[in-house]
């Protein structure tokens, strides 16, 4: 993957704690990328099942991907096993992305809180890179991870790891509370038009 090559490994250290960044439904409302994680298959290294069910499982109620991608910041993913606890994003076809978007909360979460991640992108298990590398202080709200080169050129993957490497206060398991991935939206190869914002242009958008 040439684009991995030109990447630098970016650490977001700070002795203050880590500000918050906006809710990626803004991004979303610029109409310049849009939200690309229903189109992956999603796995985990390990997941807390829920209370009275005997065996480990992803997608049952509990604590696993469900919780990651319901939009619902008062649910979470929480590992039940050692370290390095993983989220693996595998898409179908190579595919551009651009920012990756993590929900932390340590008022909430507190040693169950990560403090540092490294995201890995590769065409499978076998040939991952890591290209960032956060280190994080008491985070509460959004981290928006850039996907991008130092020529700020998205990347092109089949796959996303995400490996929390360490919590707080020297924690086990790990909390995450919700997980977006974002593609940039492409311009009209026919040529670039403005966008339709008011009532009127609204109308007649679309050809009849």
């Amino acid at each position: 993957m040439e684009s991995i090559k030109e990447m630098n490994i970016f650490k977001m250290t700070t002795p203050n704690k880590t500000p918050p960044g906006a809710d990626p439904k803004q991004l979303e409302r610029t109409g310049t990328v849009r939200e690309i994680g229903s189109q992956a298959v999603w796995s985990l290294s390990s997941c807390k099942p829920e209370p009275g069910i005997g065996f480990r499982t992803l997608h049952l109620p509990g604590f696993g991907v469900d919780q990651l991608r319901d939009d619902n910041l008062e649910t979470y993913w929480q590992s039940d096993g050692s370290q390095p606890h993983l989220v693996n994003i595998q898409f179908r076809r190579k595919t551009t992305v651009k920012t990756l978007c993590i929900y932390a909360d340590y008022k909430s979460d507190e040693s169950y809180t990560p403090s540092k991640i490294s995201v890995r992108v590769g065409n499978n298990f076998h040939n991952l890179q890591e290209i960032r590398q956060l280190e994080l202080v008491e985070p509460s709200g959004w981290i928006h991870v850039p996907l991008t080169d130092n020529h700020k050129k998205p990347t092109r993957t089949f796959m996303i790891q995400i490996a929390v490497l360490a919590n707080h206060q020297n924690g086990r398991d790990t909390h995450m509370r919700q997980i977006k991935i974002y593609t940039p939206v492409e311009e009209s190869s026919i040529g670039k038009f403005p966008r339709c914002t008011t009532i009127d242009f609204m109308m007649y958008r679309s050809i009849r």
